[in-house]
């Protein structure tokens, strides 16, 4: 399956260049040929765009027009889901903040990360909320992000924005064809399923508690009565490839799991998982640790036969 981002590329460099598709074509097959496959299409084409002196840099765009590794993106959006401003520590001690929302439009959604306190300071002020329409300049695009740095521009809008795509936009994939920031949705099997394991949150703001010699304490709320949370991991088999699969507490429900806490229940609901059929909606991530791509599932449904039936009539 050919990545989308991979035609949008196409198409942008068959509009800019006035060459055909098919020429372009040959030529990234081209590219990739002499690079022992070393490359992907997606790269070999931005290659053969930048040999042909076209620059996707500094355009205006709609959220759906935004391709991984552009420096200079450049698009307007409505904001919703505006996150509290976070703070952290870095590695040398010094204290940072940062927001993160979602941007969207009549095309599409993205998440942006602000970075820059000129920008936070906004955020904080209520000069940007739920809600406002602003313009975002020269950010640059890490997988299928927007970061705001110190050299990027947020300012309002003066555009109006009558309907914008609000609901996450997902792929239908195969697993063997995931790929790093993916959102999807992908109907696959069980075929293991690991034992729960449990930690609390802040029932504040839900980031993980901090236990101590007498409780649990929230970085920002202090001492707190946690809740205690539960996930599950799971491999996931579609035929054409498996996958770790991570699914959290928010998610479990889907499966149909009871108390994960009565150890003898647990062996039942496991075994009758093994080989279940379901589908599966989540990003794909990097699990630093094992250094492999896993899928974070967000919810799960069972397999609507009747609707596939009649997908597979109209194909």
């Amino acid at each position: 399956m050919i990545d989308g981002n991979y035609d949008k590329i196409i198409e942008k460099i068959a509009k800019s260049s006035g060459l055909e598709k098919e020429e372009i074509e040959r030529r990234i097959e081209a590219k990739r040929a002499k690079l022992a496959g070393l490359i992907s299409k997606e790269g070999a084409a931005q290659v053969i765009a930048a040999e042909l002196g076209i620059s996707f840099d500094n355009e205006k765009l709609k959220i759906d027009e935004l391709l991984p590794g552009m420096r200079k993106a450049n698009v307007v959006g409505k904001v919703i889901n505006l996150s509290p401003v976070r703070t952290f520590t870095t590695k040398k001690g010094d204290e940072g903040k940062v927001v993160n929302f979602t941007l969207a439009d009549d095309t599409s959604n993205i998440k942006v990360v602000l970075w820059d306190t000129n920008h936070i300071a906004l955020v904080e002020k209520g000069d940007i909320k739920d809600g406002s329409i602003v313009e975002v300049g020269n950010g640059s695009m890490r997988s299928n992000e927007i970061h705001l740095g110190s050299f990027s521009e947020l300012k309002l809008s003066t555009e109006v924005l009558e309907k914008v795509i609000t609901e996450k936009i997902l792929k239908e994939k195969n697993i063997s064809d995931f790929k790093l920031a993916d959102s999807v949705s992908t109907r696959a099997f069980i075929v293991q399923a690991f034992d729960p394991k449990f930690f609390h949150v802040c029932p504040e703001c839900r980031k993980k508690a901090i236990q101590e010699a007498e409780g649990f304490s929230c970085a920002e709320h202090g001492k707190i009565n946690p809740d205690k949370r539960a996930l599950i991991n799971l491999v996931l088999d579609d035929g054409t490839e498996t996958i770790r699969s991570v699914l959290f507490q928010d998610a479990l429900d889907g499966l149909g799991l009871g108390d994960l806490e009565d150890a003898d229940n647990l062996i039942v609901q496991k075994h009758n998982l093994i080989g279940k059929e379901m589908i599966f909606l989540g990003d794909v991530r990097m699990n630093n640790f094992f250094n492999n791509p896993e899928f974070i599932v967000e919810s799960v449904k069972d397999v609507n036969h009747d609707e596939l039936i009649a997908v597979l009539e109209k194909e």
